[in-house]
């Protein structure tokens, strides 16, 4: 039997939107900007999950930068931070297959949202030059809970914004590309989606069936096909 679907949620980098390529753009930069050789893009794209200060480490540990003080390092992320929000979207975009998975949510009016550890004013920028703000029904970010991911916390105010009871996290679904998403998520209780495709290092790759999920999906057009055509979700 088809398991009753009220709401989907998404991480945001590497599950719903394909944002690494801008980061690779801005450590490109940084890297020029300081007569360095930029890392290999597959070596960025691996980091994005772990945030700017891995980036930023990895261009360090690239070019041999291994002596650089707290401060130094700081002051690279906030530049990494500061280029970032100046440029949010050059070559980002939604990945492929989803844009219809969305469409086919609203078609159906069961809304989606976005559970991510992204800082609130990156967020909410990257969804509005991506005219995806007023699409998306629910925003949970890190200042929005006293704990982030994995705990529980997020997803139990994503339930509550959408005024859906926590008894009833069973019919949300939750898909991501890092353990701590799939721990989040079944904490809460929510069916999870493993969105292979993501940011996992290589590292991780060959453990992502410990992580507990209950799918696993290795391309976005799976993903698509398991939300919208595979007979396990109604949405009726």
């Amino acid at each position: 039997m088809a398991q009753f679907v009220k709401a989907v949620l998404f991480d945001l980098d590497g599950t719903l939107i394909d944002t690494a390529a801008d980061f690779v753009r801005i450590i490109g930069k940084m890297s020029i900007e300081n007569n360095w050789q930029a890392p290999p893009e597959t070596e960025i794209r691996e980091q994005v999950s772990a945030g700017a200060s891995a980036m930023v480490q990895l261009m360090l540990r690239h070019n041999e930068q291994l002596d650089v003080s707290e401060e130094t390092l700081l002051d690279f992320r906030q530049q990494f931070l500061d280029d970032y929000e100046a440029d949010i979207c050059v070559d980002s975009c939604v990945f492929a297959e989803l844009e219809e998975v969305l469409t086919d949510l609203e078609a159906k009016s069961v809304p989606w949202g976005i559970v991510t550890n992204k800082p609130r004013y990156l967020a909410e920028k990257l969804l509005s030059t991506m005219q995806l703000d007023e699409r998306c029904a629910v925003l949970v970010c890190p200042e929005d809970v006293s704990r982030s991911k994995p705990d529980p916390e997020p997803m139990y105010m994503a339930l509550e914004k959408l005024g859906i009871p926590r008894g009833a996290s069973g019919c949300v679904i939750y898909v991501g590309d890092h353990i701590r998403d799939i721990e989040s998520g079944n904490a809460a209780g929510m069916p999870t989606i493993l969105a292979a495709y993501g940011y996992i290092p290589p590292e991780d790759q060959k453990n992502l069936k410990k992580w507990g999920a209950d799918y696993i999906t290795e391309t976005p057009e799976q993903l698509n096909k398991l939300l919208l055509s595979s007979g396990k979700f109604d949405y009726l």
